[in-house]
């Protein structure tokens, strides 16, 4: 069953009985929320410039502009009419126009197959959330240490694993990360202090998986 975020909108009247509405960005959303609607795409004009998020627009990495998703969220974002699919880190805010959900950069909707098209159907999924302060709490209370249990090309391989992992009670986290050009997500089992790293690493390897034990 899908999982749908309530968006809080805030309607102010002005004097002509006019309604404006105001989007407020949310501060957390639940992984696997989806949301269906259009994307566009901008590159070279925003090219340098500073995002929402502080970093500088990059159109060659994979980002997107998102009205109300906290900054720092992962999703996938498919293209109804091609079916390709992209993973984006959300860094700025937009798009302000009717109908549309997410603007992407030029490599993600490269990705996508809709450079020409210009604005095409899609559903974005949340897969990641940004670091909380609670999580960077848990961070430094219990360590920087993570058994890396898998790196896959492929997101839906990425989660099945995770989901897995989850299902026996196990903290994961799915990180993208751009090696050479390409994504990769890795699967992460943790975080743990170094002496709790090393005996979930042993339980893991036991139990089949090739474990390699990383320092965040």
């Amino acid at each position: 069953m899908k999982r749908f975020l309530p968006i809080l909108i805030i309607f102010i009247t002005a004097c002509a009985g006019r309604h404006y509405e105001l989007e407020v960005p949310l501060s957390s959303v639940p992984t696997g929320w989806k949301q269906r609607g259009y994307a566009s795409w901008y590159g070279p004009k925003f090219h340098g410039r500073k995002t929402a998020s502080g970093e500088t627009f990059n159109m060659y990495s994979l980002t997107a502009a998102h009205r109300t998703l906290p900054l720092g969220t992962y999703v996938k974002v498919r293209n109804l009419k091609n079916g390709r699919t992209v993973v984006v880190k959300i860094n700025d805010r937009g798009p302000y126009v009717r109908g549309r959900i997410i603007d992407l950069s030029y490599a993600a909707a490269k990705r996508l197959g809709m450079i020409r098209d210009g604005v095409v159907p899609v559903e974005i999924t949340v897969i990641g959330k940004p670091e909380t302060t609670v999580d960077r709490y848990r961070t430094l209370s219990f360590g920087y240490f993570y058994a890396q249990i898998g790196s896959f090309r492929n997101w839906t391989n990425a989660i099945r694993l995770a989901s897995r992992m989850k299902k026996r009670g196990y903290p994961v986290e799915i990180r993208p990360v751009d090696i050479e050009g390409e994504r990769f997500y890795r699967v992460l089992v943790g975080p743990y202090t170094a002496t709790g790293v090393r005996r979930v690493a042993y339980i893991l390897r036991r139990k089949g998986y090739n474990v390699k034990v990383i320092k965040d």
